[in-house]
């Protein structure tokens, strides 16, 4: 009579332990399918925006082209070309050494040097 009675919470606790994990189990399989659908439709975006980028950086490339910027200036900003007399031409000069060159070869003023006139 002591094995029948040592019996029944044992067979309660495996049953309630095979139970758990069954539902364990649904859980975690509902959370897998869950984040399969999340991962889908993010891969979905990612290619939507792979397409619109593709798109923006062929558009880009347009507005680089002369022909474009001249279309857009006519049009849209309502440039024309120079008149001729509004166009002047600048006569072309050897080229020179910078400002701050010339300014750092040349000698002190005398009386700007420290420690001369006391």
């Amino acid at each position: 009579m002591t094995s029948r009675p040592a019996f029944l919470p044992v067979w309660t606790i495996a049953m309630a332990a095979t139970v758990s994990a069954f539902v364990l189990h649904l859980a975690l399989r509902g959370k897998t399918v869950q984040y399969g659908y999340e991962l889908g439709r993010a891969r979905q975006e990612q290619a939507r925006l792979r397409e619109v980028k593709r798109v923006l950086e062929l558009e880009a490339a347009s507005y680089k082209t002369p022909e474009r910027v001249e279309i857009v200036a006519r049009t849209l900003l309502g440039m024309e070309p120079p008149r001729p007399e509004r166009i002047v031409t600048i006569p072309e000069t050897p080229l020179a050494e910078p400002m701050g060159a010339l300014t750092f070869g040349a000698e002190a003023p005398a009386a700007a040097s420290p420690g001369q006139g006391r």
